[in-house]
């Protein structure tokens, strides 16, 4: 399976990462993790999970955030790693996700400025031609993000703000967090089951259906 790089950054909205990183981890690909400065902080704040005085996770709390899957096959990075695999273009990371994608790493990653692992990592899937997803969460947006995401559009990265659809009747958060994280794995090119796919309108059925099949 494929190794992939996982960029958590200050923005709102860490309930995609972990969602995301589940699923990655469910599909049997390996994993490899970086919390900026700002990123850290939120986590904490949103979803109670901490990292230790460098930015990286102790094996026991990644176990304790993802489960039993992630003992072996995630790596936990500090936001000062330089030497750290994604950091290099020989490494072979498969694809970049950065989730959620706060507005400040965004422009960094515009300008090639590089001042931590995350936007490092983002910076070398761009000159490697390989994926790099952003997903985005703010509103609303200024003339300058809107040039900052046109600018990264137009690099060849995937701008895929987290924005979940409700055509297929969501009923918890996590449905709509799924339909984000279904529309990242999708980007990759990768087979999961996350989220529900239009499936064609149907009278007295929202016209959906889970990846896969009922």
């Amino acid at each position: 399976m494929s190794r992939y790089f996982l960029g958590i950054t200050g923005a709102s909205g860490h309930r995609y990462a972990e969602r995301l990183a589940r699923a990655l981890l469910a599909g049997g690909h390996e994993l490899d993790l970086a919390v900026t400065d700002a990123g850290a902080k939120v986590l904490r704040h949103e979803l109670g999970v901490a990292v230790d005085a460098r930015g990286r996770f102790e094996a026991q709390e990644l176990e304790r955030w993802l489960g039993p899957a992630a003992a072996g096959r995630v790596r936990s990075f500090a936001s000062d790693q330089v030497e750290a695999p994604a950091a290099s273009g020989t490494s072979g990371t498969r694809a970049v996700l950065v989730c959620p994608c706060s507005m400040g790493t965004l422009a960094r990653v515009a300008a090639g400025f590089s001042s931590n692992l995350v936007e490092r990592a983002a910076d070398v899937a761009l000159k490697e031609r390989r994926p790099l997803v952003l997903v985005p969460r703010e509103t609303p947006l200024s003339e300058l993000h809107l040039e900052n995401l046109l600018r990264l559009a137009r690099l060849g990265a995937i701008v895929l703000p987290a924005m979940p659809g409700f055509y297929h009747a969501p009923r918890t958060i996590d449905d709509l967090v799924d339909h984000v994280v279904g529309k990242v794995l999708d980007a990759l090119g990768l087979e999961h089951r996350e989220g529900a796919r239009w499936t064609g309108e149907l009278s007295g059925d929202p016209g959906c259906e889970p990846p896969g099949g009922r």
